[in-house]
Formats: structure tokens, sequence, C-alpha cells
């Protein structure tokens, strides 16, 4: 199994920074890691979502969900059990809002090749807050 943590503060108020995000459907037009994304239903725990990236057509289920707090979602995707947690915390008395992104993966391909999957889900989490950064920056 393979974990981690990233994180970034972002110029723009938690409610701004938590709806860009939970538009599942939008994430390709800000994301250029993602090719599809389309939520079945309304945001809510148990919620499925099918999305592209990287090559993965992966569909996701919503675990939890505090509106402007955090979200989590789970699913496998060719082979691997990731686990990806969200949490949003407003700071900068209310104008900025800090992002963590906890992901976990696990399965036979983490297994046979572990730095080589951290380093590339890294790079994809780190990409994701960058965007997410640039795009609510951009709106504000």
């Amino acid at each position: 199994m393979i974990n981690t943590r990233h994180e970034i503060t972002i110029a723009a108020p938690v409610e701004s920074v938590w709806r860009l995000h939970t538009d599942i459907a939008a994430w390709p037009s800000w994301n250029s890691g993602i090719d599809l994304a389309a939520l079945e239903g309304e945001l809510k725990v148990g919620a499925s979502f099918r999305w592209l990236t990287h090559g993965l057509d992966i569909t996701s289920t919503v675990t939890e969900l505090e509106p402007c707090l955090s979200i989590a979602w789970g699913g496998p995707a060719a082979g691997i059990d990731g686990t990806h947690r969200w949490t949003f915390q407003p700071c900068g008395g209310g104008t900025e809002t800090r992002v963590v992104t906890e992901e976990s993966w696990a399965g036979a391909p983490v297994d046979a090749d572990p730095a080589g999957m951290l380093a590339a889900l890294e790079q994809s989490l780190v990409a994701w807050l960058e965007e997410l950064k640039r795009t609510a920056e951009q709106e504000r």
C-alpha cells in the first residue's frame, strides 16, 4: 500500500473552492488530467461518479461528505483500490482556503512497483491542487 498527502493554500473563500471542487462534471474544464467526469444523481454519501484520468476509467463512490469541510471517495481501477480524502479549512480571515488531499492505493500494480506508483500518484495530486488553486483564484 502507498499513501501520500499534499496541501495548498488558495486565495479564495472556502465556499468558492468547495463549489469548484465538488462540481464533478466540470472537472475536465479546469483539470487537465481529467478527460471526462460524470456524477450519477446528486452529490451525497453513496453517490457514484465516473471519470477518466491518465488512461484509467474509474467509478468512485462518495464515502464522506461534509459541505465546505470534507469529501472522500473510493473505488477500484485497473487492479488498484484507491481511497481519496479532501479537507477544506478557511484561513486568512476567511479570504483563503487550506486544501489537504490524502490518497492511498493498494493492489497488485502497486505491489509490483510501489516507487513508480507513488511518484505517479504524487505528480497527479500536486497537479490537481495547482490547477484547483489557479482556477479558484482566477474566478475571484
